[in-house]
């Protein structure tokens, strides 16, 4: 008589198989943190650059610029670790997961797309080379994402790690252009954002993923109405929570802190620091987007 009754799962995702090539134990150096931004600005913002526009900007643009804005701001958690010492990155890249539902129920896939230079973009360009990559992606029209998923959808699960570690050791540690092998350049870029509001939750921790070498995790909560003190007096707002993970080898409290307060500034403060738009005629708020 077995222990469990167990039926094992044959049909696995691409994502699937890498997920588990990736964590062969629990532990690992990250180090989890939540802030609360409140968002009532950041709406108001919304409204007026899509009326302006015509773009439907998102949240999740908005913290990729803002985010890469945190990282010019604090460089030295642009890094990457190799040989056990840290290299600055000279580029800061911002990598969005997107979730892939072509394959039928039940059967969701996990991509990514990568923009570069996010912090010297102005946020019309970042909304169509983000919407452009996306499509692509869901799509299936990135010749290179599509040959990478190909060979981890056939690879053998028992070689998935060492394939995986084999690769990031070529790309970052011996820092070796692996193009000519079908390997994007910098696929994961500096720092990784998910959009976990767009699936209803408020919190998640995103854990570290070793063989991409990136070292800021960030979850995208969905915008609630919660109590808030304003004054001293109670009321109502719209609060986001973003939460994060790092890698505490090479970055601290000190660079987390110095990054949440420039998402905290622009995120609060939008008309202050994002691309200059109309303020929008005094209304009520706008119900929370999708993001």
């Amino acid at each position: 008589m077995p222990h469990l009754e167990l039926e094992r799962k044959e049909d696995l995702s691409s994502f699937r198989k890498i997920a588990l090539g990736t964590w062969r134990t629990a532990y690992d150096p990250s180090v989890y943190g939540v802030m609360e931004l409140r968002m009532e600005e950041a709406l108001r913002y919304l409204d007026a650059f899509r009326a302006h526009t015509g773009k439907r900007l998102t949240i999740s643009h908005m913290l990729a610029k803002c985010a890469a804005a945190a990282l010019k701001e604090c460089p030295d958690a642009n890094a990457i670790l190799r040989w056990n010492h840290i290299y600055l990155r000279k580029r800061i890249g911002v990598f969005f997961q997107v979730a892939m539902t072509d394959q039928g129920a039940g059967k969701a896939d996990l991509s990514g797309a990568t923009l570069y230079d996010v912090e010297q973009k102005p946020l019309t360009q970042i909304h169509d080379e983000f919407q452009a990559k996306v499509d692509a992606v869901r799509t299936r029209r990135d010749p290179a994402l599509e040959k990478t998923r190909g060979l981890f959808r056939f690879l053998p699960s028992f070689l998935v790690y060492w394939v995986l570690n084999a690769v990031s050791f070529l790309s970052y540690t011996l820092n070796l252009d692996l193009r000519a092998f079908g390997i994007p350049s910098d696929p994961f870029g500096s720092l990784m954002i998910t959009n976990i509001g767009t699936l209803g939750l408020e919190t998640a921790f995103v854990p570290l993923v070793p063989y991409s070498r990136v070292p800021i995790l960030l979850a995208v909560g969905a915008v609630r109405e919660q109590p808030v003190v304003e004054q001293g007096r109670l009321t109502v707002g719209q609060v986001m929570k973003i939460s994060a993970t790092f890698d505490h080898r090479f970055i601290d409290g000190v660079h987390a802190a110095a990054m949440a307060r420039v998402l905290r500034q622009w995120m609060e403060h939008p008309f202050e620091h994002f691309d200059p738009v109309p303020l929008p005629a005094e209304k009520a708020l706008p119900a929370a987007p999708q993001q």
